[in-house]
């Protein structure tokens, strides 16, 4: 009845800091800095208190703990930390153990200071020492409890959206101008990395996000676009972790750092890891641009005129309210393809996977009916089972436990196994998560 993974299978949840904890009375982050700028955010709205979360924790613990949740994938807010905030992470920490969930942290999910963006932000190389010296903070403060870390979420996205086009912030508008964006973010991935075994973490690992890239067709053009493409977003940012190299010789002299130099950087950036997260969502289509053609609305963000790639409707019978395509197939698809490229590939989580549906409120019984989200999670979970004889993936979290700020689309995404009212933003479980607590139950069962 339900997807069958193998023995040991860890289920989680995860969500980030400045989606759903508030951010009032902290010193400004990027996103905040970006969401005061008229037109950037849907409806206007803003993550000052988003769901609540740093008075709530304790309702929110108890929420993905009653799951049967064995781990909790969150972030640390930077600005909290400088702000003197950090005890609210040993009250969360503590919670979470207390209430038997395993906390698995990630230390950058987006939100970087903005005292820190004035100085350059991530094309500032001395950023990824910043990160550093704030993972030495976290880990000394909390690395009695901590056993399990997450250096980094997503540089893909965040120096595609944010770097190279203008959709999420910081909003720089680079282009290929923003590879040295990527590289100083890979580097404070490997400094972090060295900082959290000096100080005795028992597993680190990386969340990056991964998808097929998929050629429109087999004209050469398209394949080269597609091929670029998948370079630029996929191989980009694994290639150096895993492989302790760029994919191409063009990427490479893009990000700005090399010699000796890029060498000492490349060693740091390729140390070992204990796991290997994969956030997973869609694929992607690409062709070679058309004279005239209107690519907008294809992907949630415009890919500019003047880029070598244009992306195209990926063909699916189904889509999330979100517009994404669903393709469960896609997700057992990257991990032969990740697999495939990278033979010793550390163990697999599926750090992140979730679909936006626009849920109902509560109906007289008090449910919220989500029929979609749990077709589509379990279809993703039959994906991972698919493929676990040959990829050794150890765990899936749902992405998100709870309803949140989604970024520049506002509070109309919801992403959640409980769902938060705006209004009041009273937490109600959905259907799917019951769901997914079947799920976690019949998996101890087997």
């Amino acid at each position: 009845m339900y997807p069958q993974l193998p023995p040991g299978f860890r289920f989680g949840m995860s969500t980030s800091a400045y989606q759903i904890e508030g951010t009032a009375g902290l010193s400004p982050s990027i996103w905040d800095t970006f969401a005061a700028r008229p037109g950037t955010i849907r409806h206007g709205e803003d993550a000052r208190v988003a769901i609540d979360h740093v008075n709530r924790y304790a309702e929110d613990v108890r929420h993905i703990a009653e799951a049967g949740t064995h781990d909790y994938r969150f972030s640390f807010s930077w600005p909290r930390v400088l702000s003197g905030g950090i005890d609210f992470y040993d009250r969360l920490v503590d919670a979470l153990l207390e209430a038997g969930v395993r906390p698995v942290p990630t230390l950058y999910h987006w939100d970087l200071p903005q005292s820190l963006e004035d100085a350059g932000g991530w094309m500032n190389r001395d950023t990824a020492h910043r990160l550093a010296d704030y993972a030495g903070t976290l880990v000394v403060r909390l690395g009695d409890r901590v056993r399990d870390w997450i250096t980094m979420n997503e540089m893909n996205v965040h120096t595609l959206y944010g770097y190279a086009l203008t959709d999420h912030a910081p909003a720089r508008g680079l282009g290929l101008e923003a590879l040295p964006a990527a590289h100083h973010q890979l580097l404070a991935h490997g400094l972090a990395v060295q900082v959290l075994r000096t100080h005795g973490a028992a597993t680190v690992g990386v969340a990056n996000q991964h998808f097929p890239v998929r050629p429109a067709s087999d004209d050469p053009e398209d394949l080269m676009a597609a091929g670029l493409f998948e370079q630029l977003t996929n191989w980009t940012f694994s290639d150096p972790i895993l492989r302790g190299e760029y994919p191409n010789e063009l990427i490479a002299a893009g990000i700005g750092t090399s010699g000796a130099q890029l060498d000492r950087d490349l060693e740091l950036i390729k140390a070992r890891l204990d796991f290997y997260g994969v956030n997973y969502y869609e694929p992607t289509m690409i062709e070679a641009p058309k004279a005239g053609k209107d690519y907008s609305g294809v992907l949630e963000v415009d890919i500019p005129d003047g880029m070598p790639f244009s992306p195209v409707p990926v063909k699916s019978d189904e889509r999330t309210d979100f517009g994404w395509a669903i393709v469960p197939a896609g997700l057992t698809e990257i991990l032969v393809a990740l697999k495939d490229r990278y033979p010793h590939l550390p163990p697999v989580i599926i750090t992140e996977n979730g679909a936006s549906f626009h849920d109902p409120a509560p109906d007289v019984d008090g449910r919220v009916r989500d029929e979609q989200r749990i077709s589509y999670l379990d279809a993703h979970l039959r994906a991972v089972a698919a493929v676990a004889e040959s990829v050794d993936v150890r765990g899936y979290y749902v992405w998100s436990a709870l309803d949140n700020f989604e970024w520049a689309a506002g509070y109309d995404e919801r992403f959640g196994l409980v769902h938060v009212d705006k209004s009041d933003l009273r937490r109600t479980r959905k259907d799917s998560w019951y769901w997914y607590k079947e799920v976690i139950a019949a998996q101890r069962r087997s």
